[in-house]
């Protein structure tokens, strides 16, 4: 199997890193932050209409930021936000010499790709919490972000993540009553915000699991070799 070439993995990191931080920044310029229009509905205002997530029924650019891990969840306030920053920091820096390890050994291209998607989520969401403080004013449900402001909203490794991406496909369903502990509450699938980087990630792992005996095969070898020889073999001939 022919095998990638260093610059061919750079360059699908960059793409990613750059689709993924041209949608934040325009998300973060252009939208404030969104909640549910239900609760908005006797503004008459255009400016707060801007509110609404932008889209359709099962598909919304929905502006929210994410200020912790995955999910939502965050880790002892100040402190916890930037011990998981500096954690996010170091393993994207070992994730280059782990990218480039795999490269070098020649493990199977759809490996690589599969770990350069994961390693761009990493750094995308990685800017967001290292830069985005510092660039950015604060948003607000009724301000939009400034970029490059006179005072940013937090300090270095500070930032939030940028979150955008909703596709309720499913959405405020009442669970039967019989289900065990989730019966007559609303779903909605999907629920997740997310963004680029996530979506890279995600498809990096998933990806991985689908396909791990494929890229971990080892060789195949013959069950019964054959050794030629040029000597006679009798009798009095000792094979080893």
């Amino acid at each position: 199997m022919k095998q990638l070439k260093p610059r061919n993995i750079v360059l699908l990191i960059v793409l990613i890193l750059l689709v993924d931080q041209a949608l934040k920044v325009w998300v973060k310029t252009s939208m404030p932050l969104s909640r549910d229009w239900d609760e908005f509905h006797t503004m008459l205002t255009p400016y707060d209409k801007g509110i609404r997530p932008l889209g359709g029924d099962w598909f919304q650019i929905y502006f929210v930021e994410n200020p912790g891990m995955a999910w939502g969840m965050e880790l002892g306030g100040e402190w916890g936000k930037m011990a998981l920053t500096l954690f996010r920091l170091i393993a994207v820096i070992a994730g280059v010499f782990i990218l480039r390890n795999f490269i070098r050994k020649q493990y199977h291209r759809g490996f690589i790709i599969c770990a350069a998607l994961i390693f761009a989520g990493a750094l995308g969401n990685l800017i967001d919490s290292m830069f985005y403080g510092i660039i950015f004013d604060e948003s607000t449900h009724f301000h939009v972000a400034s970029l490059f402001p006179p005072k940013g909203y937090a300090g270095f490794l500070h930032g939030k993540v940028v979150d955008m991406l909703y596709f309720p496909i499913i959405k405020d369903k009442i669970l039967p009553e019989w289900l065990p502990f989730w019966g007559g509450e609303r779903f909605t699938f999907f629920s997740p915000v997310f963004n680029i980087a996530d979506a890279s990630i995600s498809a990096g792992v998933i990806a991985i699991l689908l396909f791990q005996k494929r890229f971990f095969k080892k060789p195949e070898e013959p069950e019964n070799p054959v050794v030629e020889t040029n000597t006679p073999v009798d009798d009095k001939v000792q094979v080893l």
